[in-house]
């Protein structure tokens, strides 16, 4: 997959990285739909899944171009290609990995934070953190499975 062999900092402003977040903030949002209201889609919580994904997005521009001097998304979405980590380095390799669960940290409570606020009405803060973990759970096993995939095939 020579399209998927650029950082994500790069894929994510071409056509393809836009389908492929939208594919991923759909799926959140029919994963916490169906968790939340047992339907495939219910307006609010598709609504709260959009919004709390693109503050999550942003968010993470900011917080990379401050830790690397000025280069989007390369420390939030560690999706890399086999010329930013050496498979061959356990220690380069550690780190991706350590990103990556950072990431997700950081991703599900900024998340939950904006998604109990819009959906606090309706649903108790534990169903919406349960929601809100089993939709990151679900995006970031895709981009680990997509990981391993880019820099095992090189």
């Amino acid at each position: 997959m020579k399209l998927l062999n650029v950082s994500f900092g790069l894929y994510a402003f071409l056509p393809p990285g836009w389908l492929f977040m939208a594919f991923v903030i759909l799926a959140e949002a029919f994963l916490m739909s169906l968790y939340l209201t047992r339907k495939i889609y219910n307006g609010l919580v598709y609504k709260s899944a959009v919004v709390s994904n693109v503050v999550s997005g942003l968010f993470g521009i900011i917080v990379s171009m401050a830790l690397n001097g000025g280069w989007w998304l390369v420390v939030w979405f560690p999706w890399v290609s086999r010329h930013e980590v050496d498979v061959h380095s356990s220690q380069a390799l550690w780190g991706l990995v350590i990103y990556y669960f950072a990431a997700l940290i950081l991703s599900v409570l900024i998340e939950l934070w904006i998604n109990h606020k819009i959906l606090k009405k309706q649903y108790t803060f534990k169903k919406t953190l349960i929601a809100t973990q089993i939709a990151n759970a679900f995006s970031y096993a895709i981009g680990a499975l997509l990981l391993v995939y880019l820099l095992l095939s090189h």
